[in-house]
């Protein structure tokens, strides 16, 4: 069994940091920057690390951030490059007389 972080939370811990803003990050996923904080907290505590410093009107990325940051997306370029993929269906056999 794969041991992975949440999904989502993956996914709101890239925006956010793409966007250095919990507000841009909750405007393009459609959730409260409440919403985003709650998700990268949950990551952070999931991970043991802090993934970003924020002061009252800014979040910057850590070093560590900027570490798993780099892991991430190169993770969601392969899921999202697979997806684009053409599925071929050489290798699937398919029954050729019908269930009786």
């Amino acid at each position: 069994m794969r041991h992975l972080p949440p999904l989502n939370a993956l996914r709101v811990f890239e925006s956010a940091a793409r966007h250095r803003s919990f507000a841009a990050a909750g405007k393009e996923l459609f959730v409260t920057s409440s919403a985003v904080s709650h998700q990268v907290k949950t990551l952070e505590e999931y991970l043991g690390l802090s993934l970003f410093d924020r002061s009252r009107r800014a979040v910057t990325l850590t070093p560590e951030g900027e570490q798993y940051l780099s892991s991430v997306r190169h993770a969601f370029d392969e899921i999202e490059m697979a997806t684009q993929r053409p599925v071929s269906y050489t290798h699937l056999t398919l029954p050729t007389t019908p269930y009786v």
